[in-house]
C-alpha cells in the first residue's frame, strides 16, 4: 500500500518525441559557444584543486539535489572520488543533513551544462556518471530542455559512456536510450526494486506507489 502523496507525471506526449533524432543529430554537428559562468568555473577549479592530479576513478553525480545520492555513492565506492553537482545553492546548503563520514567526495553548486564542458576538456578519468531524477520537463514543447535533446548531450556523452539515469517517467529514460544510441552507447532498462533508495525523490515516488526506472548505458566495447 502506498503512503506517499507525490503526483504522477501528466503529459500529452505518449511516446518518444518525434523530433528527438533530428535534435540529437543537430547538436552533434554544432559547436557550443556559450560562455562558461563564473561561479561554475570557480566550482570546477576548486574541485580540480581538491583532486590534485588524482588518477583513480572519478564518479559524477549530476543534479544531485541535497547530495544524499552523492554521499551514498561515496560510501559504495570508497576508492573513487565522487563529485555531486547541483545548480541550487539552497539544495546544496542542505547537504549537511545528509553528509557521510567520508572524505572522498564533494558537493558543489554549479551549472552542469558548463561543468560538463569543463570536465570534457580536463584530464579527469570519469568512470561513471549518475543522473538521478532530474526534472524531465514532460510537456511535449519542452523536449529541448531535456538533457538528451539539448546541446549538453554532446559533452555528457564525451565524458564517459557509463551513465545511469533514473526517472519515474518511462518516456524520459526511453528517449535517453535512443539519443545515446547515436553516440554508440548501448542501454539496459530495469525497474528500481529493493528497500534502498538513492535519493529523496526515489523514496518519495516509490512511497506514492509510482514505478521508478533505471537505465544503464555502456559502450559497445564493454
Amino acid at each position: 500500500m502506498s503512503n506517499g502523496n507525490s503526483r504522477e507525471i501528466t503529459t500529452s506526449q505518449l511516446g518518444i518525441h518525434d523530433k528527438l533524432d533530428e535534435l540529437v543529430k543537430k547538436y552533434q554537428q554544432s559547436e557550443n559557444k556559450r560562455p562558461i559562468s563564473a561561479h561554475t568555473q570557480q566550482a570546477y577549479d576548486e574541485v580540480d584543486s581538491w583532486l590534485d592530479g588524482f588518477n583513480g576513478e572519478i564518479i559524477l553525480d549530476s543534479c544531485c539535489g541535497v547530495g544524499e545520492s552523492t554521499a551514498n555513492l561515496a560510501k559504495a565506492y570508497p576508492e573513487a572520488r565522487v563529485i555531486g553537482i547541483d545548480k541550487s545553492a539552497l539544495r546544496v546548503d542542505k547537504h549537511e543533513h545528509y553528509r557521510a563520514q567520508s572524505d572522498n567526495y564533494r558537493v558543489v553548486r554549479a551549472d552542469v551544462n558548463d561543468f560538463w564542458r569543463l570536465v570534457r576538456q580536463s584530464d579527469w578519468h570519469v568512470s561513471q556518471h549518475f543522473l538521478l531524477y532530474p526534472n524531465p520537463y514532460p510537456k511535449k514543447t519542452q523536449v529541448q530542455k531535456r538533457w538528451h535533446a539539448s546541446a549538453a548531450m554532446v559533452d555528457l556523452m564525451a565524458i564517459t559512456p557509463h551513465i545511469e539515469v533514473r526517472s519515474n517517467w518511462l518516456i524520459y529514460v526511453l528517449e535517453f536510450a535512443q539519443a545515446a544510441k547515436h553516440y554508440g552507447a548501448l542501454s539496459n532498462l530495469s525497474e528500481v526494486t529493493g528497500e534502498t533508495h538513492m535519493t529523496p525523490f526515489e523514496r518519495k515516488y516509490r512511497a506514492s506507489g509510482q514505478v521508478c526506472w533505471k537505465l544503464r548505458c555502456l559502450s559497445e566495447e564493454d
